[in-house]
């Protein structure tokens, strides 16, 4: 089912006077890169699903493919999909698994403009009632600090999100937290490309193609010049399996796709 979206709770989002964080390459305070996010993500949410096959030429399917065959959801899973308000990491698991035997999922977006559109991708799948019996929620939160309680849920999932939180650290502290012992946190992002050549076209790609692609699909070409910023202000490989080690996660590995243009990490809480 379908529930009501709350607005988004921040309260154990840590934050200090003055403090600042970077949106892309600027720097500003950390209280304000919440709603400079959402305001992205509320410019693009009707394209954003038609940006990300253009602007990956579809590849983007791929990852995601690989994302879930790397989770290899259960019947029965009870499962939260971090900043996936248009639906498609959930909606993918729940073909994968079959609706009907699928544990409880719950989509998580700061965006309610994206959220709705997934619940209407829902909607319009037949994902409703007796379809989808364990159910399919929709949850407008803040990724730093989740309304769901400790040691809930099987498996969490982000992709191309985790770049977008104001503080990396507490949004993995919170995936860790809402996870049963045994659970797992699967994060797909895009990365730092290890292939000296696609290196150098994908900065071109980046900086130069994108946000003119951005503009003309979605007429806004901030929010794309963004992403390209964002994208290289994000750790490092090894320098995100470092923080999911820092948050006590265990067995932390990943796996570099598309010569790391993206990588996919894994982390348990045992």
């Amino acid at each position: 089912m379908v529930r009501a979206m709350p607005t988004p709770n921040t309260d154990r989002t840590r934050r200090e006077p003055g403090r600042t964080t970077h949106f892309g390459y600027r720097e500003v305070p950390e209280a304000e890169k919440g709603a400079r996010v959402r305001g992205v993500f509320e410019s693009v949410a009707n394209r954003y699903d038609l940006m990300n096959d253009l602007m990956s030429g579809g590849i983007h399917r791929l990852w995601k493919a690989a994302m879930i065959d790397w989770l290899d959801p259960r019947p029965g899973m009870r499962m939260v999909d971090l900043a996936g308000g248009t639906g498609d990491i959930a909606l993918r698991i729940l073909e994968r698994v079959g609706p009907e035997r699928a544990g409880p999922m719950t989509v998580c977006d700061l965006t309610p403009a994206m959220l709705r559109i997934g619940a209407d991708r829902a909607i319009d799948r037949g994902l409703l009632g007796a379809a989808c019996p364990n159910g399919l929620h929709w949850l407008c939160a803040d990724a730093q600090s989740l309304p769901l309680a400790n040691r809930s849920v099987d498996a969490v999932t982000i992709a191309f999100g985790l770049r977008n939180v104001t503080q990396i650290e507490t949004a993995l502290a919170e995936a860790r937290r809402v996870l049963t012992p045994g659970g797992r946190f699967l994060c797909l992002e895009f990365s730092r490309v290890v292939l000296p050549l696609v290196a150098d076209l994908y900065e071109l790609y980046s900086f130069k193609v994108l946000p003119a692609l951005g503009e003309a699909v979605t007429g806004d070409r901030a929010a794309y010049q963004y992403l390209a910023e964002s994208i290289r202000r994000f750790p490092a490989q090894d320098d995100l399996a470092a923080l999911l080690t820092d948050a006590g996660f265990e067995q932390v590995r990943y796996r570099n796709l598309s010569g790391g243009i993206a990588a996919l990490h894994s982390g348990w809480r045992l």
